[in-house]
């Protein structure tokens, strides 16, 4: 797969071609309907590329088409690079999962927890269990998100310039001394909750290397993988024509769904160059093509191309539910909204991860493990189908439509053998 060329008929890798096609006219419908600016989706299966389908534009008001080779900002789409990152030192021997990472990051220490009060004067405690490095790994530290507007300690968040971004001219060890600043929202390992863990993650894999978190993956990861196309933000000499444009939906009634989007170029021009802080949670951009060879690396257990970056035993180990006693997010984590439901989805170190499809309502399988992005861009791999199916728009938030479970609806009826 190097590039996005389909040379295989679905029919021999056991998809039915015209149920298949329904994929396409779902997704098309929204880009006629005015919800959707434009999509590009990939199918592959037992390693082999079958379907690639797009629509709509990656700059409506330019008329510019979404091409095989258009860039998009993937967001947290990083956070399972970041997390493949931490595992390959861990496979050297750099740290083990239950290490505090104050061992690396001394500002983590004495960071306090929230436990009563308001943004302005809130009640706190000291950690009873420090930060380990599989609580960053599993979203379970008590770190948050500034964008959630849900408790306290987000606000805390916003008002020390983390929402949608960081402080200008902040490098990552300078937000990791802001956020250590802040109260965690609970007790380290007392309950789920999506926030920077990753970002803090990466920072981790700087410390440890020795490297500014860019080159590391491009040595370690992204040059090994020939994923050419990825990078934090543009570089120099890149096309911005090449990367879609950012948009936002605009809210219909109070209650009621989007009545389309708008262009979001205040928060879509941060990509257009690198940033100073590197974010492990959501700061490249990528291609289809790119993040095909990421996700089938964790498909075929660690190797790609002759190349090994993770022995299979470890991607298997981080694709399996690491919440206490089998748990899902919906029962151990915190009721933040998101597009997809909760219930029946365990989460991994790096991804989530399926543990009951009745109990998720979707089509799909048991170890089906993902991570999307916030302007709705997604990835799965189902390893009883030997399937990696990805998805990539520009839409903020990415709860606006639900395309995470139409897609395994739709890809899984035009399975056939």
């Amino acid at each position: 797969m190097t590039a996005l060329e389909v040379h295989t008929d679905p029919a021999e890798v056991g998809f039915d071609a015209g149920r298949l096609a329904r994929l396409d006219r779902r997704l098309a419908r929204w880009v006629d309907d005015g919800q959707l600016p434009g999509y590009l989706v990939t199918v592959a299966r037992r390693g082999h590329l079958v379907h690639v389908g797009s629509a709509g534009y990656r700059d409506v008001e330019a008329g510019l088409p979404v091409e095989r080779d258009t860039r998009w900002r993937i967001y947290s789409m990083t956070k399972p690079i970041t997390s493949v990152a931490a595992m390959m030192l861990y496979e050297e021997g750099a740290f083990e999962l239950s290490d505090p990472i104050s061992r690396w990051l001394p500002e983590f220490a004495e960071t306090r927890v929230y436990v009563a009060g308001s943004a302005q004067k809130p009640v706190t405690a000291p950690q009873l269990e420090p930060i380990r490095v599989r609580h960053l790994l599993t979203h379970t530290s008590g770190l948050t998100y500034g964008f959630h507007h849900a408790t306290p300690v987000d606000a805390m968040y916003r008002a020390a310039g983390h929402e949608w971004g960081t402080p200008a001219g902040a490098d990552s060890a300078e937000v990791c001394r802001q956020w250590a600043a802040i109260p965690l929202l609970f007790q380290p390992g007392a309950e789920w909750n999506y926030g920077v863990s990753t970002d803090v993650l990466g920072r981790l894999v700087e410390v440890l290397s020795g490297q500014p978190l860019d080159e590391f993956f491009e040595q370690r990861v992204l040059r090994p993988l020939g994923m050419t196309d990825t990078s934090f933000g543009l570089r120099d000499g890149d096309d911005v024509d090449s990367l879609a444009r950012l948009y936002a939906a605009v809210p219909g009634q109070p209650g009621g769904a989007a009545t389309g989007f708008a262009p979001f170029d205040t928060m879509g021009a941060a990509a257009h160059s690198k940033p100073t802080f590197l974010s492990g949670g959501g700061g490249l951009v990528s291609t289809a093509a790119d993040y095909l060879r990421f996700a089938e690396l964790l498909r075929r257990g660690g190797s790609y191309d002759g190349g090994r970056l993770l022995s299979a035993r470890t991607i298997a180990y981080m694709t399996r539910n690491h919440l206490p006693g089998d748990a899902d997010i919906e029962t151990f984590g915190r009721p933040v909204f998101a597009e997809t439901p909760l219930r029946g989805v365990g989460f991994g170190l790096g991804v989530s991860v399926v543990i009951d499809p009745v109990r998720y309502g979707v089509l799909t399988n048991v170890g089906d493990y993902t991570w999307g992005g916030a302007a709705s861009t997604v990835f799965y791999v189902d390893p009883v189908e030997d399937l990696t199916v990805s998805f990539y728009t520009q839409l903020l938030p990415s709860s606006t439509l639900p395309i995470r479970g139409h897609l395994r609806q739709l890809v899984n009826q035009a399975l056939v053998d």
